[in-house]
């Protein structure tokens, strides 16, 4: 795993799977989910049908960097995400997001438009609706971290 430094000075973990020379593919995990989630298995298989598959933690998220409580919004996840793309050298990527990866990758094609050369949506949330309460969001961020798989369950 390497860390990318970003034009604002944030630090995003990422990694890839494949030859540079493949079209990019970037996968975007959902809330709190950290880029493992995007198992190397399943990368290599994208890599083996011709991609270059990255995969990164979101802010606040693995090995990513952490930022105070509440202080930024889902455009910035967008925005962090174009700028993983700059660090990279990267004009433009195949975009996959998955629950909250599949809003992010939504905004980073409406504010970056360029930069996104397809957009694959899993179980995602296409419009405002769908969003949880900054409350509920923030309830669950508070809650302690499980210890024990019953805990996790």
């Amino acid at each position: 795993m390497a860390i990318a430094i970003t034009a604002s000075g944030a630090r995003i973990g990422w990694d890839a799977f494949g030859d540079e020379a493949l079209p990019p593919l970037l996968l975007i995990q959902g809330f709190s989910a950290q880029m493992v989630g995007w198992r190397p298995g399943f990368c290599q298989r994208l890599a083996d049908e011709g991609f270059r598959v990255i995969r990164f933690d979101n802010r606040d998220v693995g090995q990513s960097q952490r930022y105070p409580q509440g202080g930024y919004a889902l455009t910035d996840f967008a925005d962090d995400t174009a700028a993983l793309l700059d660090v990279l050298g990267l004009e433009s990527a195949h975009i996959v997001g998955q629950s909250m990866g599949g809003m992010i990758a939504q905004l980073l094609w409406q504010r970056h438009p360029r930069r996104v050369r397809s957009l694959g949506l899993i179980y995602t949330a296409a419009n405002g609706n769908h969003y949880v309460s900054r409350e509920a969001t923030l309830a669950r961020m508070n809650r302690p971290v499980p210890k024990s798989r019953e805990e996790y369950a």
